[in-house]
């Protein structure tokens, strides 16, 4: 059964390309952002970070006092640590990005394999597992995808973090729009070949 993305076809082995390079471009266009590993507002904060202006006080006593929360954060101080939450879902993104990039990766070259070797890859073993891999990667990627954009969505609208110099917010949000591409294309591997494995 010849369908469009199939394993060991030129379809399958653009989309498994296409996956590959867009997660790899979420995690570069992510760590290449300015001041990422030392960015007090979206990485792993210390201690001696969780200040504002002259009060060292708790984000939480801070959130509750400010009426206006967007002023909180001013161009010429350290931008405020708003929790660990955006710290662990970002991490959960690049791992995600990174375990799609070493199944997709593996399997374009599985693909390239059978298409020089013009062998068939459609069996109910080798489909099987590209079934339950495809799926569990989607589900993965897919979930740290919109947890991501939306802790970004209420940093940068509800509490006004972007509006700080110190937060490269275009760059995390360019991240998350290039894992969203790639977990299409995944999904479209995805859904492909669970009607391979039905019809095999």
């Amino acid at each position: 059964m010849a369908l469009f993305g199939s394993p060991g076809k030129l379809s399958g082995l653009l989309l498994r390309v296409g996956q590959c390079s867009f997660a790899a471009a979420s995690i570069g266009v992510m760590v290449s952002a300015p001041g990422f590993f030392n960015s007090t507002a979206f990485w792993k904060p210390s201690e001696d970070n969780v200040t504002c202006s002259s009060k060292n006080k708790k984000w939480g006593d801070i959130a509750k006092m400010a009426p206006n929360r967007q002023s909180i954060i001013k161009s010429d101080e350290e931008p405020i640590v708003p929790s660990l939450a955006y710290f662990y879902i970002i991490s959960y993104l690049i791992a995600s990005m990174g375990l799609q990039v070493l199944w997709s990766f593996g399997l374009a070259c599985l693909d390239l394999h059978a298409l020089r070797s013009k062998r068939n890859l459609q069996n109910p073993i080798l489909v099987s597992l590209f079934v339950v891999g495809d799926w569990v990667t989607a589900i993965l990627s897919l979930a740290a995808a919109c947890s991501s954009a939306g802790v970004t969505v209420l940093y940068s609208r509800d509490l006004g973090y972007c509006r700080s110099p110190h937060i490269p917010c275009s760059r995390f949000q360019a991240s998350i729009f290039l894992a969203f591409i790639s977990w299409f294309l995944l999904a479209i591997s995805s859904h492909v070949t669970f009607w391979l494995l039905a019809a095999v």
